[in-house]
């Protein structure tokens, strides 16, 4: 592995009929969407698995007994928290404890590639506080940060973001620069959340 030092951490929901892909439902049943879910996130654990940079670890929701986590042979964590910026804070908190930096990401961008995650492992062992991929929906779907000295700094992060709206790379952006960190931010990404995402996807 070029980074044993780092962790790639994926964020993913188990593939429950109407509790997954939920915008989607205009064009797909609740068990197709269900099956896109498991697709997608299929194809994200594999290639993160596959690229061989780093060990990965997939941080379940709700819980880590769906029979679908179990399929992948990596550590299974549950993820803690009662909003997304609380469970991506204890994650990070958790996991840098023990490495020097960490990727997270979701299982709603098909245009993450390897080299992607590649180049956000290598910033971060270039010097940079924090790696950022933009999507075109004003979120992210990859954030990576390395060993901080001061833990306070992991919540900074993701505390106060509007989740879910078309703002939250902007104040994420903003949170990193009043907290002084040096950040990169990756190649633009495209998440599959809505009907022309999924037109995209298809086509592509």
């Amino acid at each position: 592995m070029k980074f044993p030092d780092s962790k790639i951490l994926i964020f993913c929901k188990a593939p429950i009929p109407g509790l997954v892909k939920t915008r989607l439902y205009s064009v797909l049943s609740h068990q197709q969407a269900a099956e896109l879910h498991i697709k997608l996130a299929t194809e994200s654990i594999n290639q993160a698995i596959e690229s061989q940079l780093c060990p990965v670890e997939l941080w379940c929701s709700p819980d880590i007994r769906h029979p679908f986590f179990k399929r992948f042979r990596i550590c299974l964590q549950e993820q803690q928290g009662d909003n997304l910026g609380e469970r991506m804070s204890q994650a990070f908190l958790l996991t840098l404890d023990q490495s020097s930096s960490a990727i997270l990401m979701g299982t709603d961008c098909p245009s993450l590639t390897a080299d992607d995650l590649e180049q956000a492992l290598t910033r971060l062992q270039e010097g940079n506080d924090v790696v950022i991929a933009p999507a075109e929906d004003g979120g992210y779907p990859l954030i990576g940060l390395k060993k901080m000295t001061n833990n306070s700094q992991y919540r900074s992060i993701f505390d106060g973001i509007d989740w879910g709206t078309s703002t939250v790379f902007d104040q994420t952006i903003s949170r990193i620069d009043e907290l002084e960190l040096c950040y990169f931010q990756l190649a633009m990404q495209w998440d599959l959340d809505r009907p022309d995402d999924l037109q995209r996807y298809l086509d592509n």
